[in-house]
């Protein structure tokens, strides 16, 4: 009789408990999440600093509006360093086009000793030499900029837009006189008259046009070399005087930077 009731209450507990397992929903499958790049997103405002080297090229027309004109060239070569503002608008996943504002001293200095054209005039001839020089100690750029993403990170840029700079130009003439008989022979000791110093400053306007590569590391911070060419034109100096020298200037610039991003926008994954 025990045997029995127990084999009863096994049957009874198997068959509730097939009820139960039948009544209860299967458990939903849940996909999870991919795994997303997050991205980068170059819209928004920045800073940064840079520095590098420039090699500028000044020429020049020392004593103008005199016989004893010469046209002189020097190199005005230096370091420079400075810093940099703007803001970029990442306008699809490929094209970022910005604005940029920079300042940057130099150490640009260019120095030069050149002759004189010699003059004669009846028995006497003159000749003489020109020491001469040429300062960029600052400039300053106002560009737009217009690039390709190689990839999310990397942009490849062309730039240009408004150049202005301080070129400072200085000379002092160095004059020697002979006199001459019939016979072209020099009579007594040539005399040598050292001129008066003279150096004018001036701020010039000009255009600038170059090309870049810049570099994202994170959301914020981002490196970058660039290439500027700059001509500033010319400029006549000591205007009115016997010293009237027409200066024409231009440079080429190579640095290196590093900038920071200041309200980088949210990357939205899409699934």
């Amino acid at each position: 009789m025990n045997r029995i009731v127990i084999g009863v209450a096994a049957a009874v507990s198997l068959l509730a408990t097939g009820a139960m397992a039948a009544d209860l929903a299967p458990r939903p499958y849940v996909k999870a999440p991919p795994m997303v790049d997050p991205g980068f997103n170059w819209t928004g405002f920045y800073a940064g600093f840079n520095g590098g080297y420039s090699w500028g090229r000044s020429n020049a027309t020392v004593l103008a509006t005199t016989p004893l004109a010469v046209s002189i060239g020097q190199n005005v070569d230096g370091g420079l360093g400075g810093g940099q503002i703007g803001y970029n608008w990442q306008v699809d996943p490929k094209w970022v086009l910005g604005v940029e504002a920079d300042i940057q001293g130099t150490g640009e200095r260019g120095r030069s000793i050149d002759t004189l054209a010699a003059v004669r005039i009846g028995f006497a001839a003159i000749a003489g030499t020109a020491n001469s020089s040429t300062d960029f100690p600052w400039f300053a750029t106002f560009r737009g900029r217009a690039g390709l993403l190689a990839d999310p990170s990397l942009l490849l840029y062309a730039t240009g837009g408004l150049a202005v700079g301080e070129v400072k130009f200085g000379t002092q003439a160095t004059l020697t006189a002979q006199l001459f008989d019939g016979a072209n022979a020099p009579v007594g000791a040539p005399v040598t008259v050292v001129g008066a110093a003279v150096s004018e400053s001036q701020t010039r306007w000009g255009w600038t046009a170059g090309a870049g590569i810049e570099k994202k590391f994170n959301r914020n911070w981002s490196a970058k070399l660039e290439y500027l060419y700059l001509d500033l034109g010319s400029a006549t100096y000591f205007g009115g005087t016997a010293n009237e020298t027409a200066v024409k200037f231009h440079d080429h610039v190579l640095r290196a930077g590093f900038n920071y991003q200041f309200t980088p926008g949210p990357v939205v994954a899409k699934y």
